[in-house]
């Protein structure tokens, strides 16, 4: 049985093979781009459940390419790059990416990834499962359907990325608590998550931008000087 579809964009031909054929050997069905262009024709056009895109493509570069598929669908995004230069890191994972690996790297590692964010979602979709997580939250407007993993603002569905739908949601379970970044990292994202805490900064201004009425002057998230953030609802 052939699981789900992931888009691999990448340039180099031996590479691109490489991850193709550890993907395909862990049950996954593949396409693959080798150009930015190509790579948004064929998201359109396939509908994949992950992306792994390289940042440094011919016609449209990675950080190009995420900017407009995060701003069209909402998917998992893994970046690749030779470059380990934090601004780029930052960069990218503020215009959507859910996750960065830097060449050269393990093919475990990446399947891990994958399994990871792949698995966010599924947790995310099957959510009313659970009793537990079946909750509808309400924030002046603000409301966070677990049972249905849907966030909506004055009616309207906000579309949130699984990282940033993940940082609401550890919030909102803490509300009115100071959280500091590294708790942000460890309960929002797992122990295990790679990523350092501007990380935390990036997601935090990107939710603001969705869900806050002046991200400028934020009143649902607020930044507690020296300490963190504290979601006042």
């Amino acid at each position: 049985m052939v699981g789900e579809l992931i888009l691999v964009v990448e340039d180099e031909p031996t590479l691109l093979e490489t991850v193709q054929y550890n993907l395909e050997r862990q049950g996954y069905a593949v396409a693959t781009a080798a150009d930015g262009v190509q790579a948004i024709q064929k998201a359109r056009e396939l509908h994949p459940a992950l992306v792994i895109l390289d940042l440094m493509l011919p016609r449209l570069d990675g950080l190009q390419v995420c900017r407009i598929l995060r701003g069209e669908m909402n998917l998992p995004i893994i970046m690749v790059t030779a470059r380990a230069d934090e601004v780029d890191r930052v960069l990218g994972l503020e215009l959507g990416a859910d996750d960065y690996v830097t060449k050269p790297f393990s093919m475990r590692e990446l399947m891990a990834r994958v399994k990871a964010q792949l698995r966010r979602v599924e947790l995310l979709s099957a959510s009313g499962s659970s009793s537990a997580q079946g909750r509808r939250l309400e924030y002046d407007g603000l409301v966070i359907d677990t049972a249905r993993g849907e966030v909506t603002l004055a009616g309207e569905v906000v579309e949130l990325s699984p990282r940033e739908y993940d940082l609401l949601n550890y919030f909102a379970q803490h509300q009115g608590r100071v959280l500091s970044r590294e708790q942000i990292l460890q309960g929002a994202w797992g122990w295990d998550y790679g990523g350092g805490s501007r990380t935390v900064d990036v997601h935090v201004r990107w939710l603001r931008a969705k869900i806050e009425s002046d991200p400028s002057h934020p009143r649902r998230i607020v930044t507690v000087r020296g300490m963190g953030y504290r979601f006042e609802g």
